[in-house]
């Protein structure tokens, strides 16, 4: 083995280019398998809270996040029966004074591609793709992988940044697959120019209806406009891997209509999208899944191998975090593996300690959100007459973003 300590990778995802990015800038070499021959431009929109921007700032990406993201000057949460604001978050200069870092929307395709482009500088990162990893074996002394294309590999940690499929998950703690939590979700990305002025506000917007939500955000520094409609769903199978399938347009049609009762904008917006569900890469479907919050610090790490990202804590998405906590996965990683006093597997324990309780209150808080989001009857109603009174105290979330 090299004089440098070695990481390997499973996944080449934004929390993989991420941990490859902070843990190269330690000192380490990285070598990260990715399964997929090529990275694509397939994803949706992501919100980062200045928890997050924090640690690309750290980084030096000011400039590169700047090129690529929104900065959206406020959320704001809106009855979709009848359009009523219910309450706004003001982000833009607030969160800056607030936090210290500002409240971004970004396409995930960008955000990897900044992730990417930096690992490259970072240090010794090596990028293999179409590189499946089947089985590692840690042996006290060190980690040995195969993969389907690179033969058996050795270093002298495994991270597991595999998703909510992993494999290193599985053979580390054997658990099962996730359970589908009974949402699917559709979304689209749509060109601004192609929408009414409307539409064009700098804000996150949240539509909460009766067993569904719809939100909708800028990206691309505005050029593009994401739109995720969440609906209750009876999701009898677990996603496939990567899942992420177009959406016939016979059934999105199917979807745009169980949305119900909708106010006269938010009908607006559905309609404006309609002609979108013709192209097959506008519209795509995934099946929400998860796993109970993590429970302890060793269903992060154990001996030589350690889990990131979705294979640790796959997020629901009703606090938009699942690419954040990645993220600061990686921060925290990177700075438990400079410690050079103590062997790798105490360092890795380190790591998993610093985050799993921090994690854990975030899935579990999610998880809380997607009753809410999609609440019915009087708890609906409690739900919007709090959101009324108390807007900004109920919206903004203090512990995670000053963090």
């Amino acid at each position: 083995m090299s004089a440098a300590p070695q990481l390997l990778v499973a996944g080449g995802g934004i929390g993989a280019m991420a941990a490859a990015c902070a843990v190269a800038r330690a000192g380490w070499q990285v070598r990260v398998f990715e399964r997929t021959p090529v990275f694509t431009e397939v994803g949706a929109g992501l919100q980062l809270g200045p928890n997050v921007t924090r640690i690309l700032h750290a980084w030096g990406q000011q400039d590169a996040l700047r090129a690529v993201a929104a900065y959206p000057r406020r959320l704001v949460v809106r009855n979709a029966e009848s359009g009523a604001e219910l309450g706004e978050l003001p982000l833009g200069e607030r969160a800056l004074q607030r936090y210290g870092a500002p409240y971004v929307t970004v396409h995930r395709a960008d955000l990897h591609a900044l992730l990417h482009a930096l690992a490259q500088t970072a240090g010794e990162v090596q990028i293999r793709l179409g590189q499946t990893l089947t089985h590692f074996q840690d042996d006290g002394a060190a980690v040995r992988v195969r993969t389907g294309g690179a033969g058996e590999v050795e270093g002298d940690a495994l991270l597991g940044a595999d998703g909510l499929l992993s494999a290193v998950r599985q053979q580390l703690l054997a658990d099962g697959p996730p359970q589908p939590v009974g949402d699917l979700a559709y979304r689209a990305m749509l060109r601004m120019d192609a929408l009414p002025t409307a539409w064009h506000a700098n804000e996150v917007t949240v539509w909460m209806g009766t067993d569904l939500h719809l939100v909708h955000y800028p990206v691309r520094a505005g050029a593009a406009l994401n739109v995720v409609a969440i609906v209750r769903h009876a999701a009898p199978r677990v996603p496939a891997a990567h899942d992420d399938d177009a959406v016939p347009s016979g059934e999105l049609a199917h979807m745009l209509g169980s949305l119900g009762v909708i106010c006269a904008p938010l009908r607006e917006l559905v309609d404006a999208a309609a002609p979108a569900s013709l192209n097959a890469q506008t519209w795509r479907r995934w099946v929400l899944a998860a796993r109970a919050p993590v429970g302890s610090a060793p269903e992060m790490a154990r001996g030589r191998v350690a889990l990131l990202g979705d294979a640790a804590h796959p997020m629901r998405p009703y606090m938009a975090q699942g690419a954040g906590m990645a993220i600061e996965d990686a921060a925290e990683l990177a700075q438990s593996l400079a410690m050079t006093a103590v062997d790798v597997p105490t360092r890795l324990r380190r790591y998993a300690q610093a985050r799993w309780q921090r994690v854990a209150r975030v899935q579990a808080r999610s998880m809380r959100n997607g009753e809410i989001f999609h609440a019915r009857g009087l708890v609906r109603m409690g739900r919007d007459a709090s959101i009324r009174l108390l807007g900004e105290r109920v919206l903004d979330v203090p512990w995670l973003y000053s963090r």
